[in-house]
């Protein structure tokens, strides 16, 4: 059995006080928990939760026999990491959240980059854009101002003083839009160990940690044993110039600590340290009931890297599955009263190299001219602007578009007009909808997979930080024009790929069932919410409470 690098490290510094509750099970089902154990697993779709459950023998599969909600969905368009994240604990669409991308433009900041990180504070000096993708994570600040709305720990610790708020995660912003404002202890990975806001000192049990991490990360480690189920996805696919995938079973050479987030130890990591944290703090063991918000990112990184349908993935899942059975027996060994929920910020696609071998004909790359620079020089060339003068920017070729504010309003109309014209008649582009058109649409409480494009948009939009246009692309198109950067698939279009993620509850005692029609994750905060005495007024919620009893009771009420 595959461990964590880090157990020897993790045994010695947990040491579970296995504090016994007097509750037998059916209090338990009608009695506040002691710990809201709430799991986002980055790009882990509907689509990887059906294909793979019939292999889970661990944590996921504890959680298949708990309530099932197979069809959950982020509804809205932009299906990135920031705005998962930041509906899930709120129980608001993104956009009523002010998440309206991982990164936006902000034309009136005063520094040169004016693109927005979802999770900085660019009001900070010294704080920039840089590469957040890269290794070094940006320059930038991290925080959580830009989330508009409060959390359910936010909420939690306004009527439970003395309930805890944690987070803990692989990226911040997973971290920061779980956890919120209101947190007692907030860490994610950053270079080599686990990171913490600006200001804040770090835990001695995470310093340890830290240290533990560092001493094996430079280490070769061997491939991870191949499943028998994933045998038959060991092919490998060429996507570049002597580039390939789906046949990478995670060995790490030597000094290579830059792969470990895309490998399935990196989501083990963050286990050990929400496990640190629930031994640091004791959470679950005191009078009030705390919520630990926990993101593992493995998935996504690996679902970038490689894609969605390879042997790589096939051994994510199975370790991910392994690696959540152990973090569920520690917390069964510590006697905690604790509710779990998993969901995911976002789905995914496969690379279009392998899609178009099995049989989807339209899977292709991003047209390389299809973005706001190069769009942006046809559009001054055609209107007689200076060729140097910028004049439309985006974070991507898809999502957002915004229109020079140096140019006259009369200009940038035309800009605006001519850019939209252009783009709408290429031949990869869904749909292009301008600002204006967004704003007048009301954000419907129906079905999320009948919802119009529009609709979707709309649920991503915010009036202060939307662009003057957004892009849809078709279904199939890669926004990824090459894979030099080793990105090789992606997500973030209003297709269900990208918003169908599963929505899964679990408690001792439990009533196992399964909901086959569709839900949404701006409902899963009214849902915890019952269950800790939490009311979030109706006007403040985009979502519904699910009542998860499965019997005569009520969880809802």
């Amino acid at each position: 059995m595959q461990k964590s690098i880090l157990v020897t490290a993790v045994a010695a510094l947990i040491t579970f006080s296995g504090t016994a509750h007097a509750e037998d099970s059916g209090q338990r089902e009608s009695a506040q928990p002691d710990l809201v154990v709430a799991i986002s697993v980055d790009q882990f779709s509907a689509d990887l939760f059906s294909e793979y459950r019939s292999s889970f023998t661990g944590g996921l599969a504890r959680l298949a026999q708990g309530v099932v909600f197979p069809s959950g969905y982020q509804s809205h368009a932009a299906t990135e990491t920031c705005p998962g994240h930041a509906t899930i604990m709120t129980g608001v669409h993104s956009g009523r959240a002010g998440i309206i991308a991982n990164n936006w433009i902000d034309l009136s900041i005063e520094r040169e980059d004016k693109t927005v990180y979802c999770a900085e504070d660019e009001r900070i000096d010294g704080s920039s854009f840089g590469d957040i993708t890269a290794a070094a994570q940006g320059d930038y600040i991290a925080s959580v101002w830009h989330l508009l709305v409060p959390t359910l720990g936010d909420r939690l610790k306004k009527v439970s003083p003395d309930s805890r708020n944690v987070a803990v995660s692989g990226k911040d912003r997973a971290a920061l839009m779980m956890g919120g404002h209101d947190v007692d202890e907030i860490y994610w990975w950053k270079g080599k160990g686990f990171s913490t806001l600006q200001g804040r000192k770090t835990l001695p049990a995470i310093a340890a940690l830290n240290k533990s991490i560092a001493s094996t990360i430079d280490k070769a480690r061997p491939a991870f044993a191949v499943p028998a189920h994933c045998a038959a996805r060991n092919a490998r696919i060429a996507h570049g110039e002597g580039k390939s995938v789906g046949d990478y079973a995670f060995q790490r050479p030597e000094g290579a600590a830059s792969v470990y987030r895309g490998s399935p130890d990196f989501d083990k990591s963050v286990l050990d340290a929400a496990t640190v944290l629930i031994k640091e703090l004791e959470l679950g063991q005191g009078d009030a009931t705390d919520i630990l918000s926990v993101g593992l990112s493995a998935t996504d990184y690996i679902g970038h890297g490689f894609g969605t349908e390879g042997l790589e993935m096939c051994i994510q899942m199975s370790e991910l599955d392994r690696s959540l059975g152990q973090f569920f027996d520690l917390l069964d060994g510590a006697d905690i009263d604790y509710v779990v929920m998993l969901t995911a910020d976002h789905g995914g696609l496969d690379l279009p190299e392998r899609m178009s071998l099995q049989g989807v004909a339209t899977a292709q790359r991003v047209d390389p001219d299809l973005n706001a620079k190069t769009i942006g020089r046809k559009v001054a060339e055609v209107l007689g602007l200076p060729a140097d003068q910028p004049v439309l920017y985006a974070d991507g070729p898809f999502g957002d578009y915004y229109v020079s504010t140096e140019l006259s309003a009369d200009m940038r109309k035309k800009v605006k007009d001519s850019a939209v014209a252009l783009i709408a008649a290429h031949t990869q582009v869904e749909m292009v909808l301008e600002h204006d058109e967004i704003a007048a649409i009301e954000v419907p409480r129906s079905a999320p997979e009948e919802w119009t494009l529009p609709q979707r948009a709309r649920a991503s939009f915010h009036p202060d930080r939307s662009g003057d246009f957004v892009v849809l692309l078709k279904k199939a198109v890669t926004p990824i024009a090459t894979t030099a950067r080793g990105y090789v698939a992606t997500h973030g279009s209003p297709w269900d790929y990208d918003r169908r993620v599963p929505i899964l509850f679990w408690r001792e005692g439990i009533r196992h069932f399964e909901q086959p029609l569709s839900v949404m994750t701006v409902d899963i905060a009214p849902t915890l919410g019952a269950l800790v005495g939490v009311d979030i007024p109706a006007e403040e919620n985009d979502g519904q409470c699910l009542d998860i009893d499965g019997g005569p009771l009520n969880s809802c009420e």
